[in-house]
Parts: structure tokens; C-alpha cells; sequence
């Protein structure tokens, strides 16, 4: 007895809760091996023993039970070894929990009765125990007088079943009939016994071979009763078990057409009150969705959604008569994730259904859709964000055209910030969601409500294609792995290229949306922007963002994905974006055609139509690839690059012509090239395609896109010309174009045409009534004319015309090269440069062109003549273009004598021509008879002049001038002679200088400074040569010398002109045979001292000075010269007439502080010519004041230590003549620096300075003629 007690571990201090679990009155009889051997100490006998006693309080076999229970879940195996020890205990330990389950009334005991009999059976796996267990509550509902007592029952049997799914069919099979039972229950006034019934019910329908077996009893009995039950249901639990009971049934469509079959008969059958006892499914389950209870709601919405998975066709318009999408638009406002996703998922089935629309749900419901949208979208539930957006796409795209959805413009800026916001989500799917949903809302119908807000419509086209570029851009994941690696490269190029279509689709739309527009006056712009507002609202600003957004970013996406694939539905939906920017932007499709043209879009679209649309395959893509090259050539040709307009009728008929010829053409370019150059005979059809084909290949290569071999085009384009000239046929006028342009550019160098070929050329030529119908603006076609004197010959001056009609820009061009020295000619310009220099003889046509064309194309021509002479120097044209113009100058003056001004506007670009020629001629070169003639000829049309004609004037005194200047001394004397004996040069000439000083009718600084320049030459030579003076020239002293005031008044050049011929006459001493000064007006008699210097006074002679210093102090190098040079002769002049006076002039103070401003802060400033000549004059009037002798020694020394090389000619010339004026002087202090500066000097040829190169002398400065040396010796 001892050592049972010892075994059963009777309980001692401390363990009053173990020994509570025991029977202490029948313990002591009972084996160890029904005691549990760990914590919690539970005897399996006892607890048999104790549960069933009447006298054990229902809180000790509670406390019994819990502990049971807490044994089965901390040690489950060691319980079942307990349990399973005795087959007869265990069945009868289960038969009396069930006895005490059904006895007893307390709820905690129950629910631990049901825990405890659901463990057991479930652990033990024993088919005898489930049977027992099975049997037990059969008999006990069998038995049972009243449903009363049969919730706990019912509770059991449905966790049971609930526990092991298998014992659903069971129970159906083998205890039909308790069906009868629970519809009792269902019955029954107890919501907990129904609910019990409905639990129980859910988990037997959620066995399919139980639900077939239990289908006619729910059609007969259970629908209407349940349906009922469902209705009235009040508390909680009933209503959840209905809807899982529900959600089982609505698993099987055979069960949701019986409900949904018996919803539509009561709901077509009932009054306005109802029959009581029947209801619909759609009325119970807005009941739910209107409670409060969020649980509840939510079921509701997956029961509907439940129903119309099945069939949304069949039946949504139930739920939607019982205006079931009002109160699932009302939850969309939820908090509550669940909820708003089940409220999703059901109204994305029910707008499957017209009937949705038509009720107009989405008018009232579209607002809650969009503040929903807002709301999800700062949530972190990615699939929460696709199904709105799903539901919206849904909602925007079946939408019926004649209802407005959004009826305020405000609503709409709502939705399509959402759509952004949605777009630029970092998730792939939900930014694809976004998509179509944008895509659908850029919809005419949905964009009408006023204003329509283009601005909110190009952030959101720019948020998607920034989007769709993120994307594309992302960096493919290239490794080299294995087959595996290269299948997720597929993939995500696959993915890239599914949401660059989604977004190419979406721009269509956008696109569309703007065609549409364009017939709506009150969608051009925003009526209510006030009239002094910048407009940028509106249509023709939103056209031209879709045409910068395609230019920008949808052509570089589609060519970066289609280096990696592709796809022709993308290409389809691409092309037909840009065929609409075509209609959508009309004032820039030229311009937006070029540039496709120039990208290579020509190849690209007719490799997609040899690469898919070959046969009857994919027929939609080549309609739409041959519309767009047919509109893109349309355009093209009507605004035509580099050649001129066609007329309507040929653009009529090259439209139908690739109308028809277009959707024929599906091969490769090697193909084509081959079709081209087929010399057979070539049926209509077939040319027609050639025809397509040429132009096709024109149009790409005039926009620089040669994406063909020029050799072989070359080839085919010869053939086909050929083949015209075999079936003496005569192409179009455009064809014709086409092809001498492409044969012009891919002709080579060095390949010569075939007679053959420049023939059949010349006969299609000679049947167009002008070349300006065919001609294309470019160097090599004028090569191709030129080179071939069987065409140049013909076409030469047509051609050359054309040419030049068409360099807009090359005046500036060649003035920017002028003026930049010698860089690299325009490229239009070579090749005519190329044929001038290989045939001359084309400068005759040019020398025409200038004469008989317009003043711009001649001006054109006259640049393009001086550029070439100035550049090709070695080419002798000089004689053929004086004779040719010799005898232009002779016809000119034989038919207008009286007026040569108004013979031709041409006439002065020809003289300046002429100038320029003499000036290419070297120096020192003997005058020819033709050079005699011209200057006779010149000076004759100039005699026929007034000063007013400038334009004929000023080259005819350039050349005169230079031919004076550029020539022998022998040949100066001639010239000199020929002019002098112009009587009306000489008139003109005087009357030109007198309007130097003329307040109006002035011609201009440029022909002033010429006269000037010419008349001092004039003098010069007549007084040298001792000529014949057929006329005087007279001018005024005074004004003479008053014009040299205010210097800053007059251009430079202008002073230094009146200098050089005021140096000439103080040289002359005043005593020109033909020139004439003469006093102004009435003068007061000379002062004493005056007389020996007239006709100049004591006065005019300071005043002179001065005003030559302040001319000096300007520092322009031509007046510099021009300045020293006429103070030396005023002092030679001075110095003869009155030593005294010259002495006083050279001595003045002032005249030191002009020679220290002259010098500059630089090392060796007095090493210049000017300033050497300066000081050689003060030296020569031993101004000492001015230059002192240790100034002198140390500008001796200076030039002694000075590497004399580095100095110019003219600079060496003048240090010579400092060093021997100051050696005359006798100034010479240091005799071995003098010595070393005279050998120096002496080792010096005036030639020997190669440091700097000796300047040009015949210089054309603004347009007059200018000698250097004239100015400066």
C-alpha cells in the first residue's frame, strides 16, 4: 500500500494543485501506468472516475479537464501512449466526456468537453473512436425531443468535421438523416443553435462529394430556409457562419444558379412589402454591406464577388438593381485596407456589365473611386494600388461615350493627378496599371468638360513617358550563365518592351485626343484666361508638347528597344503615333518629317515591311507602315530640300502614284537594287514600284541617310535610266529628279558616264520645258553638268544660274572666310572651285551671269569669282576675263552713253570684278594694249558720271588707282596720259572733292578717299612726267586745311587721303600745272612776314601742326605715315621759304610731349618706322629741347643692342636714315657704339629682314583702293 501511495506521488506540502487532479478516495487502487510520469501528475483512472461522480463539484472536474487539455498540448505523444494503453478505456474515457458534454450546462465546461473529445479523436487516428464518437451524437440528436439541448452537440459535430475534412462525406453517406435534424436546428428559435447548424453546414458543403450528394436536399429544403435564416440573423456569430456557410456554396456554380435563380423569382415576384420569409441574395447581402460592422462588410463583398466570378454577365444585374455598387462606392472611403479591397475586387466584375453604366453608378461613384485612389496610394500595399487602378482603367475604358463621366474640370485634374502620382511608382506593376488606366482616361468624352486642362494632361504624358524611359534605361543583367541567364535577359526585354507598348498606346491616345480637338472651337483654348494672359492652355500648345515628348523621348525608347528586339504590334502602334503628329502639328510636319527622314526612318520602316508584312502577314502593319512613308513623302516633297516646289498636278500625281505603289514594296534593299536595275522590258505595274523605290532612296539620301551602297546605287540608277531610254519612255518629272540627283551623288571621282548614259540624260532633258523642274541644289549635280561638255554646253548657264539662285547664304559665308584669312571653303563651293580650275572657260558663263542676272544672284556670283581668284593665284584668267569684259564695257557704253547708270545694276559688280583682277597682277608688269583700253574705257564711263553714283564710281577709281600704282614707271607715264586726257574725269573729279566739305549731298568717306587718293596721284604723275593738262583741277586751300579738323568726325582713311594730297602739293610747292588751290572767298591782304610762305600764312602753318599732332595722337597706323609724311614735306617746305620759321615749328615744347605719348611702356617702343622718322626730323632742325643729345645717344644704343633682324624693312630704312641724319649732325658721341651700329646697319639689305614678312602693298581697305607706299614714302 506504501509503495502505491509512493507511486502515485500522494501529494505533500506544496502540491496541492497536482493532487487536485487526482481522485484521492480511488487513487490509491489504481496502476502507475495510468499516471502521467511528468508535470502536470495526471492519473488517467482518476479523471475516468471523477468526471462522472455526481458529488465532484463541476469547478474540480473543470480544473480536470484544463489540465487534461494542458497535457494533451505540452506532451501530446505521452498522453496517447496513456490513452491508447487500453482500446475499451479509451472508448469509454470519449463516451463519458460526450455523457458529460451533454449534461452538463455550463458554456466553460462544454467548450472544454468539445476542445478535449476534437484532440483526442484527432490525435489518436482511430477509426473505431471517430465511429463511436459519430454514433454518440447521432443518437443523442436522434433522441433528442427538442433542438433545446442540441447546440453543444451540434458545436461538436461541426469542429469535428471542421478537424478532419474526411468525416464530411462520412456523415453525409452514413448518417443521411441527420440533414432532417439540422434543418430543425436551422429552425429552431435559438440564433446559437442556427449558427451551430450553419457552421456545421459550411464545413459538410465544403467537401465537393458531399455537397454533390447534399444538392437536391439544398434545392428542396435548405435555399429558402437558409436564405431566411441569413436575413433575419441578429447576432454576429449567425450572420459570420451564414456567409462562410455561403462562401462554400458559392464555391460551385451549380449552387450559385440555385440561389441567384431563386433571388430573381422572389425578387420579380414580390410586392412592396414582400412575402414574408422569403428574400433575395443581393437584398441580404446589402443588409451586411450596410452594417457597421467592417468584418461583416467585407464578407459581404467577397460573397458577391463570389457570385459573379461564375458569370459577372448573368448575374450582376441582380446586385446591381439592388444598387449594390452605391454602397461598395461608399466603402471605397474606408480606412480599412480589407474593405477596400474586397469593395475593388467586386465593382471591377460588376463594370463588366452594361447595365452598370447605364444606371449611371459610375457618374455617382467615380468621385469615391478617385479620392480612394488617392488615399491607397500613400499606403504600402502594392496590389491595393493595381486593383484600383484596375477598377478605374476598367471604369474609364467601358464608359459609354454619351454619358459624361466627369462633369467638372475639376474632377478630371483630380483624376489625372492620381494617374501621376500612380505612374511614378517604383513598382513595375503598378506604374503598368497606371498606364492603362491613363491611356484609357485620354479619351475625348472623359476630357470635355471646360476648360479642358491641357497643361494637367502634359504633366501627365510627361510623368508616364519619364516613367516608361526609367525603365528602358535600367541596365540589363548580362552573365554570362547558361541558358537560364539568357531565358531572364528574354524576359526582361520581353517586360521592357510590354510597357514601352503600354505607354506608346497611352501617347496614341493622347494623340487621338488632339485630332479630336482639333474640330471643337471650344476645346482650341482655355476660355477663361483672361485676353492679356500668356495662352499657354491650349490645343496648339498641347500639339506641339506631344511632338517635343515624341521627339524627346518615344522615338529614342523604341530605337534603344528595338536594337534588342522586335515586336511588331509596338511598331505598329509607334508608327501610327507618328502618322498622327502628321495631322495633329500641320504647320510643322515638314520640318518633323525632314528629321524622320535624316534618322534613318525611311530603311527602318521598309525593313519592318520586308522583315513581317511579306504575302498577306501581319496586314495591318504594312498598312500602317505604308501610310506613314506615304504621308512622310508627301511632305517631303511638298516642302522640298534644296530643289523647288512641285506644282499641284505633279503632286497629285506622285500621291497616287505611292498610294498604289507603297503596300506593293516588301523587300530588302539588296532586293530592291536588284528590281531597280532589271533591264527588261518593265511592264506599268512594275515600274510604278521603281518608280516608289527611287524616290524612296532620293528622298533618304537628299536628308543624308545613305543607307544603301553608293556604288551600287549607282549601278542600279544608271540601269534604269538606260532601261528608260530602251522603251523610250519619259518618267516623271520627280522620278527624272531622282535620279540624275542620285546619280550626280553616288557617281565616283575617278568613274567617268558612258556616253551612253550622259545621252540618254541629255534627250530626257531636252523634252523639260526648264531645268529648274528637275534640278536638286547640290556641288556634285553641278559637277555632273560641268564635267560633260556635251551638257554644259547645253544646260552650263541654266545651271549655274540655278545654283547660284539657290546659296542664300554664301555672301556671308565667303565675307566670314575673308575675314579669317584662308580656312577650309564651304563645301558647296568645292567642287565648283574644281571644275573652275580644270575648265576656265566656265568663267565666261559666270562673267555672263553677272552681267544678265538679277543684282543677287549676280552679287552671288561676283563673291564666289573674287574668292576663287584670291585663293588660286597660279591660275592665269586675268586676260580672258579683261577681254571679255573689254568688250561687255564697249556694248554697254555704245547703247547707253548718255546714262551708263542705268545700262545695268550688274555694272558695278563687273568693275569691282575688273578691280579685282588688276589687283592679282604683280607689281612692276608692263600696261598691255588691253590695259590701255580699259583704262581708256573706265575713265570714259566714269567721265559719263555724277558723284551720285557711287556704285559704278568707287571700283572704277579702284582700278584706276591701282592701275596707276601697280605698273612700270614707264607705264604710269602712259596711264597718266590716257587719264589726264579725260577732261570729264578731271570735272569729275573736282566736283567730288568739293563735296568733302559739303554739309548735303556728300557720297560717302569710301569714294571721297579715293578721289583724294587719285588726284594726288594725277599730280603726282603730271608734275613728274611733265604732261599735257587738258583741264585744271581747283580746290579750295582753306576748306582743305579745315578739313582736318576735328579728325574724330572723319574716318581715318579719309584724313590720311587728304594728307597724301596736301603732302604732294607742299612737295610741288604749290606750283601743280594741274592742280589749282585756290583761296576761299575774298582774303584780307598778307602780312609782311606771310608773303614768303604763300599761298600758306604764318596762322595756317600752326594750325597745320596742330592739328597733324592731333592726328598723330589717334595712333592709327595709315594716318601715322600719312601724318610724318606731310610734316616732313610742310618742313622741306618751310625750310625753303623760311629757315627761321621752320626752325620755330620744329623747337615748340609741345612737340616732345607728342613724341613721349607716340612711345609706349614696351621694350625698344622707338624701333618703329613713324616713330624713327619723327625723331630724324626734330634731329635734322637740332630741336635739342625736343631730343636732347644723351636721348639721342642712348636711342643709338638701344638699336645697337637690338637684333636688327627681327625688324621690318621699312623700320630699317628709317633707323638708316636716323643714324645718318644724327652722323651728319655731328651727334655721334660714342664712336664704337656708332661703329657697331653702322655695321650692323651695313649688313643689312633693305631685303634682309625676314623676321616679319614684307606687308602687301595694294590693300583694299572698306572697299578703297590703297597704296601703302603711296601713303607712307
Amino acid at each position: 500500500m506504501a509503495v502505491r501511495e509512493q507511486a502515485a506521488g500522494l501529494p505533500g506540502p506544496g502540491r496541492d494543485e497536482e493532487a487536485a487532479l487526482l481522485f484521492e478516495r480511488a487513487h490509491y487502487r489504481h496502476d502507475p501506468r495510468w499516471l502521467l510520469p511528468m508535470s502536470p501528475r495526471l492519473c488517467l483512472a482518476c479523471a475516468l472516475e471523477l468526471l462522472p461522480e455526481p458529488s465532484v463539484s463541476l469547478v474540480r472536474k473543470k480544473h480536470v479537464l484544463s489540465g487534461f487539455r494542458d497535457a494533451l498540448m505540452r506532451h501530446a505523444s505521452l498522453v496517447m501512449q496513456l490513452v491508447a494503453q487500453d482500446q475499451r478505456v479509451c472508448i469509454h474515457f470519449i463516451s463519458m466526456l460526450f455523457g458529460l458534454l451533454c449534461n452538463v450546462e455550463d458554456g466553460s465546461i462544454t467548450d472544454l468537453c468539445i476542445e478535449v473529445l476534437i484532440q483526442l479523436t484527432t490525435q489518436l487516428k482511430l477509426e473505431q473512436t471517430i465511429h463511436c464518437l459519430l454514433y454518440e451524437c447521432h443518437k443523442e440528436l436522434c433522441n433528442m425531443p427538442s433542438m433545446r439541448g442540441s447546440l453543444a452537440t451540434l458545436t461538436l459535430l461541426g469542429k469535428l468535421v471542421d478537424a478532419i475534412p474526411a468525416l464530411a462525406d462520412k456523415l453525409v453517406m452514413e448518417h443521411s438523416d441527420l440533414m432532417e435534424h439540422l434543418l430543425r436546428g436551422l429552425v429552431y428559435p435559438s440564433e446559437g443553435v442556427q449558427a451551430s447548424v450553419c457552421y456545421l453546414y459550411g464545413k459538410l458543403y465544403s467537401s465537393p462529394v458531399a455537397a454533390e450528394m447534399l444538392l437536391g436536399h439544398f434545392r428542396e429544403k435548405l435555399c429558402p430556409l437558409f436564405l431566411s435564416t441569413m436575413d433575419g440573423a441578429q447576432t454576429k456569430e449567425l450572420k459570420i457562419n451564414c456567409l462562410g456557410l455561403l462562401r462554400q456554396l458559392l464555391k460551385y456554380d451549380l449552387f450559385v444558379s440555385m440561389i441567384m435563380n431563386k433571388s430573381t423569382l422572389v425578387e420579380s415576384t414580390e410586392s412592396v412589402e414582400g412575402p414574408p420569409g422569403e428574400t433575395s441574395l443581393p437584398l441580404v447581402l446589402k443588409k451586411l454591406l450596410l452594417s457597421r460592422d467592417e468584418t461583416l462588410q467585407v464578407a459581404s463583398a467577397h460573397c458577391i464577388t463570389a457570385v459573379l466570378v461564375h458569370s459577372p454577365a448573368k448575374h450582376a444585374p441582380a446586385f446591381i438593381h439592388a444598387d449594390i455598387p452605391e454602397f461598395l462606392f461608399e466603402h471605397l472611403s474606408s480606412s480599412s485596407e480589407v474593405l477596400v479591397w474586397s469593395s475593388y475586387n467586386c465593382l471591377i466584375l460588376l463594370v463588366e456589365e452594361p447595365l452598370f453604366f447605364s444606371k449611371c453608378h459610375t457618374v455617382y461613384g467615380i468621385e469615391s473611386v478617385v479620392r480612394s485612389l488617392q488615399g491607397v496610394l500613400r499606403m504600402n500595399n502594392t496590389e491595393l494600388h493595381k486593383q484600383g487602378l484596375l477598377l478605374f482603367a476598367q471604369i474609364l475604358t467601358r464608359q459609354p461615350e454619351e454619358i459624361k463621366l466627369f462633369t467638372s474640370s475639376a474632377m478630371c485634374r483630380d483624376a489625372g493627378r492620381a494617374l501621376q502620382e500612380a505612374v511614378n511608382s517604383p513598382v513595375l506593376e503598378v506604374a503598368a496599371e497606371a498606364v492603362k488606366a491613363i491611356s484609357a482616361f485620354l479619351r475625348k468624352d472623359h476630357q470635355s468638360a471646360l476648360p479642358v486642362l491641357y497643361k494637367e494632361l502634359q504633366a501627365l504624358l510627361k510623368a508616364m513617358l519619364s516613367r516608361c524611359a526609367d525603365f528602358s534605361q535600367t541596365p540589363l543583367n548580362w552573365r554570362p550563365l547558361g541558358h537560364a541567364s539568357s531565358r531572364d535577359s528574354e524576359k526582361a526585354i520581353l517586360r521592357r518592351g510590354k510597357f514601352l507598348l503600354i505607354t506608346l498606346e497611352g501617347f496614341r491616345n493622347a494623340c487621338r485626343l488632339a485630332v479630336e480637338f482639333q474640330n471643337e472651337p471650344s476645346a482650341q483654348e482655355n476660355p477663361f484666361t483672361a485676353p492679356s494672359a500668356e495662352k499657354e492652355d491650349t490645343l496648339e500648345a498641347f500639339s506641339e508638347f506631344l511632338l517635343s515628348a515624341c521627339d524627346s523621348l518615344c522615338i529614342p525608347m523604341v530605337m534603344r528597344y528595338s536594337e534588342q528586339a522586335t515586336h511588331p504590334a509596338l511598331m505598329e502602334v509607334f508608327l501610327s503615333v507618328l502618322h498622327s503628329l502628321f495631322v495633329i502639328v500641320p504647320h510643322m510636319k515638314e520640318e518633323f518629317s525632314k528629321k524622320l527622314a535624316a534618322s534613318s526612318f525611311i530603311p527602318l520602316t521598309l525593313e519592318l515591311k520586308a522583315r513581317f508584312c511579306s504575302g498577306l502577314s501581319h496586314s495591318a502593319l504594312n498598312q500602317v507602315c505604308s501610310s506613314f512613308l506615304y504621308y512622310m513623302c508627301i511632305n517631303l516633297l511638298s516642302a522640298p530640300e534644296k530643289t523647288g516646289p512641285l506644282s499641284q498636278e505633279e503632286l497629285s500625281a506622285v500621291s497616287e502614284l505611292l498610294q498604289h505603289g507603297l503596300p506593293q514594296i516588301s523587300s530588302r534593299s539588296p532586293e530592291s537594287l536588284a528590281f531597280l536595275s532589271d533591264r527588261q522590258y518593265v511592264e506599268g505595274a512594275t515600274r510604278q514600284r521603281q518608280y516608289c523605290i527611287l524616290l524612296l532612296f532620293y528622298l533618304a539620301y537628299i536628308h543624308e541617310d545613305r543607307f544603301v551602297s553608293e556604288a551600287e546605287l549607282f549601278v542600279a540608277v544608271r540601269s534604269f535610266l538606260l532601261s528608260l531610254q530602251d522603251q523610250g519612255e519619259c518618267p516623271p518629272l520627280v522620278v527624272f529628279r531622282a535620279s540624275i540627283y542620285l546619280l550626280a551623288i553616288c557617281q565616283d571621282k575617278d568613274d567617268a558616264l558612258d556616253e551612253a548614259v550622259v545621252g540618254a540624260i541629255r534627250k530626257l532633258l531636252e523634252g523639260i520645258p526648264d531645268l529648274h523642274l528637275v534640278y536638286t541644289h547640290h556641288p556634285l549635280l553641278l559637277r555632273l553638268f560641268l564635267l560633260y561638255p556635251e551638257l554644259m554646253s547645253r544646260f552650263g548657264h541654266r545651271v549655274l544660274e540655278l545654283w547660284f539662285s539657290w546659296e542664300e547664304s554664301i555672301c556671308e559665308e565667303l565675307d566670314d572666310v575673308a575675314s579669317a584669312g584662308q580656312p577650309t571653303l564651304p563645301a558647296s563651293l568645292a567642287a565648283l572651285f574644281h571644275v573652275l580650275r580644270s575648265s576656265p572657260s566656265t568663267l565666261l558663263i559666270l562673267l555672263d551671269l553677272i552681267y544678265s542676272s538679277p543684282v543677287d544672284t549676280a552679287r552671288k556670283v561676283l563673291i564666289v569669282l573674287r574668292t576663287f581668284l584670291r585663293r588660286n593665284e597660279d591660275v592665269q584668267v586675268g586676260g580672258l576675263i579683261r577681254g571679255h569684259f573689254l568688250l561687255i564695257l564697249q556694248h554697254l557704253l555704245v547703247e547707253h552713253g548718255s546714262s551708263p547708270s542705268e545700262a545695268s545694276g550688274n555694272l558695278p559688280l563687273l568693275l569691282s570684278l575688273l578691280s579685282l583682277v588688276q589687283l592679282r597682277n604683280e607689281s612692276e608688269q608692263e600696261l598691255d594694249s588691253m590695259a590701255m583700253k580699259l583704262l581708256h574705257q573706265v575713265s570714259k564711263l566714269c567721265g559719263k558720271c555724277s558723284p551720285t553714283d557711287t556704285d559704278i564710281l568707287q571700283p572704277s577709281f579702284n582700278f584706276l588707282y591701282w592701275s596707276l600704282h601697280q605698273t612700270t614707271l614707264g607705264s604710269q607715264k602712259r596711264a597718266a596720259a590716257v587719264l589726264l586726257s579725260s577732261t570729264a574725269l578731271i570735272e569729275l573729279l573736282e566736283k567730288t572733292l568739293s563735296l568733302t566739305w559739303a554739309e548735303e549731298g556728300s557720297p560717302g568717306p569710301e569714294l571721297l578717299c579715293s578721289a583724294w587718293l587719285l588726284t594726288a596721284s594725277f599730280s603726282a604723275q603730271q608734275h613728274d612726267g611733265n604732261l599735257q593738262v587738258h583741264q585744271t583741277l581747283s580746290v579750295e586751300l582753306d576748306q582743305v586745311l579745315k578739313a582736318l579738323s576735328f579728325p574724330k568726325k572723319k574716318p581715318a582713311l579719309l584724313s590720311a587721303a587728304i594728307l597724301r594730297f596736301l603732302r604732294t602739293a607742299l612737295q610741288q610747292s604749290f606750283s601743280s600745272a594741274l592742280v589749282a588751290l585756290l583761296p576761299s572767298g575774298a582774303q584780307p591782304p598778307p602780312a609782311p612776314e606771310d608773303t614768303v610762305l604763300a599761298p600758306l600764312g604764318t596762322s595756317q602753318v600752326l594750325s597745320l601742326v596742330i592739328r597733324l599732332q592731333n592726328l598723330l595722337v589717334q595712333k592709327d597706323p595709315l594716318l601715322f605715315h600719312a601724318c610724318v609724311g606731310c610734316l616732313e614735306a610742310l618742313f622741306d617746305y618751310l625750310h625753303a621759304r623760311s629757315p627761321d620759321m621752320a626752325l620755330h615749328v620744329a623747337s615748340q615744347p609741345w612737340n616732345r610731349f607728342l613724341l613721349f605719348t607716340l612711345l609706349d611702356t614696351g621694350e625698344n617702343s622707338f624701333l618703329r618706322a613713324e616713330i624713327l622718322r619723327l625723331m630724324t626730323l626734330f634731329v635734322r632742325f637740332r630741336s635739342s629741347s625736343i631730343l636732347s643729345h644723351e636721348e639721342v645717344g642712348r636711342v643709338l644704343q638701344g638699336a645697337a643692342l637690338a637684333d636688327l633682324s627681327t625688324l621690318s624693312s621699312t623700320t630699317v630704312q628709317a633707323l638708316r636714315g636716323f643714324f645718318l641724319q644724327v652722323q651728319s649732325m655731328g651727334l655721334l658721341a660714342d664712336h664704337s657704339m656708332a661703329q657697331t651700329l653702322q655695321a650692323s646697319l651695313e649688313g643689312l639689305s633693305p631685303r634682309a629682314s625676314t623676321a616679319q614678312l614684307p606687308l602687301q602693298d595694294m590693300i583694299c581697305l572698306g572697299g578703297v583702293a590703297v597704296s601703302l607706299s603711296h601713303i607712307r614714302d
